[in-house]
């Protein structure tokens, strides 16, 4: 039973890689494509590292998937950040 729940998150997970991909593709402008990469993503891969973790053998295991997770979502985060404001730069939105 643990085993099918865990390979449903990670399919879940797995279908919202799929729709920030397609948010990447087809949204518009570059602030509705990091939303969808930023939001999608990161709710993406929270759900595939849990279903991982209930797989996970050892407490260590759960403990650097975890810590996986963590820093990719920082590094999304600060990733997004210094686009959008690059994006703002760029097209000289908020020029004081």
């Amino acid at each position: 039973m643990l085993e099918l729940f865990a390979a449903a998150l990670i399919a879940l997970g797995t279908a919202f890689f799929i729709a920030g991909t397609v948010g990447l593709l087809r949204f518009p402008d570059i602030y509705c494509r990091l939303h969808a990469l930023t939001k999608a993503d990161g709710l993406g891969l929270a759900l595939i590292a849990l279903g991982v973790a209930l797989l996970a053998g050892s407490a260590g295991e759960v403990f650097r998937i975890a810590l996986v997770w963590f820093f990719v979502a920082v590094a999304s985060a600060t990733c997004g950040h210094l686009i959008a404001r690059y994006a703002r730069q760029s097209a000289g939105v908020g020029d004081d």
